[in-house]
């Protein structure tokens, strides 16, 4: 990654910059994630050099406290933004699913990953090794941080209790191992496996046991919406399947107005040109559900360019000017379609009282 003179930046790489500084957050899964988006970028920009900008966001910082508690939309995100919009770093690497469905003034998503799995999994403690969450004794205690797992499992598994564990990977992999407080922690899958330890996985959770987080297991390149040259350079790292995947998830998210303040689950399936979309929303002790699922045409190609004005047009945050915009449109209107149609049903009065009962 030897820095090249400007000039050289200019005529191999189209850009004016010979150095490209990328933010992220201090954790090791955070400096993994980035570190695989640099790598990529780095194949295919050879001649430039990339420097990482590490820092914490208030969600790392305020560690006694539930996520869904806190009441800021962008635990994980502002204090990247701010860097972003001070021109201090030129494109900051996140986990989708820290993204707020609507962004702040100037940013866009310009790149999504290929996506990891999306599924949650369950870390046993060592002296339930083998066990399954069914197996486990009455009242076991389950760590997680997250209301939508609690929710689901609370319905699936009612012999079990849940309470809030929070910290990065390691932390609680820690407090799991070196105390007797839980029985087992539910972690997003994808994480465990970019950190290497596919092997602590004791049970991955089924669609029909726990629906995912919207964006979970994608990694998103964030950059300045007018920065074109950026927004260029990121834009090879799309995957078509994941972007259409989550835009139908994000846009379901955005038109319920959920977040991490209210159980919202998703699950998606592309096939044969299919979107599938099944959302739901849960009450927090998991006793009210209500779930449907809609599917929409994708006749995509992957680098189907359409004239027009349309070209630069955001799609719940995520510009893709490279993929059929029609299927973009699609995957966001099957999104609100699902919204609308949980709404109908009485989505608004579960979310509603969730929200103030975890307020409360």
């Amino acid at each position: 990654m030897a820095k090249v003179v400007l000039q050289d930046s200019q005529e191999k790489n189209g850009l004016k910059k010979e150095t490209i500084r990328v933010g992220t957050r201090k954790s090791q899964l955070a400096r993994i994630q980035t570190d695989s988006v640099v790598q990529m970028l780095q194949e295919r920009h050879p001649h430039l050099c990339f420097e990482i900008v590490a820092m914490s966001t208030t969600g790392d910082k305020i560690l006694d406290t539930a996520l869904s508690k806190i009441g800021e939309k962008s635990l994980f995100t502002k204090e990247l933004e701010n860097a972003l919009e001070r021109n201090e770093v030129d494109l900051v690497v996140h986990s989708l699913k820290d993204l707020p469905t609507s962004l702040p003034p100037g940013f866009t998503i310009g790149a999504v990953c290929k996506r990891e799995s999306p599924y949650d999994a369950v870390v046993f403690h060592p002296k339930h090794a083998g066990k399954s969450l069914h197996s486990l004794p009455e009242k076991s205690v389950i760590g997680t941080s997250s209301l939508r797992r609690a929710a689901q499992l609370k319905r699936k598994f009612p012999h079990l209790k849940f309470r809030d564990i929070r910290g990065n990977l390691n932390t609680r992999l820690k407090k799991l191992d070196e105390k007797e407080d839980f029985s087992a922690i539910v972690l997003a899958a994808a994480g465990l496996r970019r950190m290497g330890w596919d092997s602590r996985i004791g049970q991955v959770l089924s669609p029909a046991d726990c629906l995912y987080a919207v964006g979970q297991g994608a990694l998103a390149v964030e950059v300045r919406a007018r920065d074109q040259e950026i927004l260029d350079m990121v834009s090879v790292l799309h995957d078509g399947e994941t972007v259409l995947r989550c835009i139908a998830e994000r846009a379901f998210m955005k038109h319920l107005e959920g977040g991490c303040s209210v159980p919202v689950a998703v699950n998606t399936v592309l096939k044969d040109f299919q979107l599938y979309l099944t959302g739901a929303v849960y009450s927090l002790d998991g006793s009210e559900s209500l779930r449907e699922t809609m599917q929409a045409s994708m006749n995509y190609f992957p680098h189907e360019n359409e004239d027009g004005p349309n070209d630069d047009i955001q799609h719940v945050g995520i510009t893709a000017k490279n993929f059929s915009q029609s299927a973009q449109v699609a995957a966001e209107k099957l999104g609100i379609q699902v919204a609308e149609l949980l709404l109908s049903r009485g989505a608004k009065h579960i979310l509603n009282v969730a929200r103030q009962l975890n307020d409360a």
